[in-house]
């Protein structure tokens, strides 16, 4: 063998690149990414021809020391040491006396009823390799879950939650949302009365609600309350969005009416200031609305507060800016100074409200310790 062919190996064996970041992954990967993201839910180390042993152990029942019976009349045989590693529940009912045990050859019987009898058959074959058909999932799924919750086979209760909660509908999630709530499925229980609080109005009209309405009247007041509460969080946040909004607005304004007398914008600005015909887009937003106030309050004849809605409004704006300006002796803005000499004299009442709109609009945009304003506010 040649020297070359000798170094060849030490080159394939080195490490195969990391894969993309998703934020590169094109459409079509990222189909085949989803794809491959559902069958990992699947996935198992286990090899199929085992499993395929262990499926055949329970359909012969070859050695089986236990009978379970069901509704109908039906019988299933499987192994104890099975039943009671997968179940705390089968083993302390098959560690019970001999005495329980019924049948011939001294085999101990087990009755699970009140649940279709082919739910039992799937139940049991699960804890012998943990799979089942997908058919037999959508067929017995709430079955499955009852049965999973009441033996504590806890990953098949929540391999029962996920395909329920994939197959949600109008007409089913009010049985479903009943029965998680029964099983102490939290997390389906909460999928349910998300899903009921978006969808009230076609759910109220199907029988599963009217029938939960006549057996359960107190689960349907509490989910109507529910309803109710959730609507009133939601005004609530929507009423601190739009006040977090107006107090952010009021801010940007105070920056910008700074920026008008500072250096001026546009075709306003302080009278010793050159303004460039030439200059850049102003990116205050709010330097158009109060470039048009200040031309109005320049010539109004009622500038008097009180008798001008407009001008009115621009005092409030000078005041508001003297109470949030850390230095009134350098500050360009007109009566910035007479405004906080004001104060003085006001009464109690108003300069409370004062106090808690700047506070209000300091916390809204944490501008303590900015170049032209301050938090303090008294």
């Amino acid at each position: 063998m040649s020297k070359k062919d000798e170094e060849s190996p030490r080159v394939s064996a080195s490490p195969n690149p990391p894969p993309l970041p998703v934020a590169f992954i094109s459409s079509r990967q990222e189909s085949t990414f989803a794809a491959r993201k559902s069958a990992v839910r699947k996935y198992c180390c286990t090899p199929t021809a085992t499993k395929n042993s262990w499926d055949c152990l329970f359909d012969e029942g070859y050695r089986a020391d236990v009978s379970i019976n069901t509704d109908n009349g039906g019988v299933l045989y499987a192994h104890a040491s099975i039943l009671g590693v997968n179940s705390a529940v089968f083993k302390s009912m098959l560690s019970l006396k001999q005495s329980r045990a019924q049948g011939r050859c001294g085999q101990r019987s087990i009755s699970i009823n009140g649940v279709p009898p082919e739910a039992v058959q799937v139940f049991i074959r699960f804890l012998y390799s943990s799979r089942y058909e997908e058919e037999k999932m959508k067929e017995h799924g709430l079955s499955l879950l009852v049965l999973s919750h009441a033996y504590a086979v806890t990953h098949l209760k929540r391999e029962c939650e996920w395909q329920l909660e994939q197959r949600l509908t109008t007409e089913n999630v009010v049985d479903i949302f009943q029965l998680a709530l029964l099983c102490d499925a939290s997390r389906l229980s909460l999928v349910c009365h998300r899903f009921m609080m978006k969808n009230l109005k076609p759910i109220s009209a199907t029988e599963g609600w009217k029938a939960m309405k006549q057996s359960h009247p107190v689960l349907e007041k509490q989910m109507l309350k529910s309803i109710i509460d959730e609507d009133i969080r939601e005004k609530e946040r929507v009423r601190k969005n739009n006040e977090r909004k107006m107090y952010m607005q009021l801010y940007e304004a105070m920056e910008a009416l700074v920026h008008i007398c500072k250096d001026g914008c546009r075709t306003i600005g302080p009278h010793d200031k050159v303004l460039k015909e030439d200059q850049e887009p102003c990116h205050y937003a709010a330097c158009k609305g109060l470039e048009s106030l200040i031309r109005h309050f320049a010539g109004c004849k009622l500038r008097v507060p009180g008798g001008c809605i407009h001008c009115k409004r621009m005092w409030q704006v000078l005041e508001l800016h003297s109470r949030l300006c850390a230095n009134s002796d350098v500050c360009k803005v007109p009566l910035c100074r007479s405004f906080k000499q004001k104060r003085r004299k006001q009464n109690k009442k108003d300069e409370m409200k004062w106090s808690i709109l700047v506070r209000k609009i300091v916390r809204s945009k944490s501008i303590s310790g900015a170049p032209f304003f301050s938090s303090e506010s008294t």
